[in-house]
């Protein structure tokens, strides 16, 4: 059931993409100075969204689940350390 869902949810997903980039076809030039790159408006918009959403994850991991696993690493070893110094007898 839960990976029908997620399917459903990847295509509602997709159709709004397809959507989007047909609903804004106008073309646009983006400037990088030194070079341009020749595109579509919704395909440049779709793009910059997907990078930033990129990034955005990118900067999560770094910055909070990265220091998070290595501080549960760290607990976990100093539990570990503490149950084989004073193991506990069956009663």
């Amino acid at each position: 059931m839960r990976v029908l869902l997620l399917v459903l949810m990847a295509a509602i997903f997709v159709g709004a993409g397809i959507l989007f980039g047909a609903f804004n076809p106008q073309a646009i030039r983006i400037d990088f100075d030194l070079f341009y790159v020749p595109a579509n408006l919704g395909v440049a918009l779709l793009v910059a969204l997907f990078i930033g959403a990129a990034l955005g994850g990118m900067a999560v991991t770094i910055s909070i689940v990265w220091p998070l696993k290595s501080r549960l690493r760290k607990l976990s070893r100093e539990q570990a350390a503490a149950a084989r110094q004073h193991p506990t007898s069956p009663a």
